[in-house]
């Protein structure tokens, strides 16, 4: 899965640490996310895209798990 994780991350002038915190997990997780080594659970998707403002589509692309 793709994301726009760090993009937005950025954009906000966030740390890994500090979204980690807002999020409820490790900065360690969210540097999984970013780099696709993990992929996170809808709750925590949920929270990611809610802090953001966007929908959850619009930071993750499930696209390629669709075509599997």
């Amino acid at each position: 899965m793709r994301s726009r994780l760090k993009i937005l991350r950025a954009e906000h002038g966030l740390t890994q640490a500090d979204l980690g915190a807002l999020a409820g997990v490790s900065r360690q997780a969210i540097n999984a996310i970013e780099t696709g080594k993990f992929e996170p659970s809808l709750g925590l998707a949920w929270r990611l895209a809610r802090h953001f403002g966007q929908p959850i589509e619009a930071i993750f692309d499930f696209s390629d798990e669709l075509e599997d």
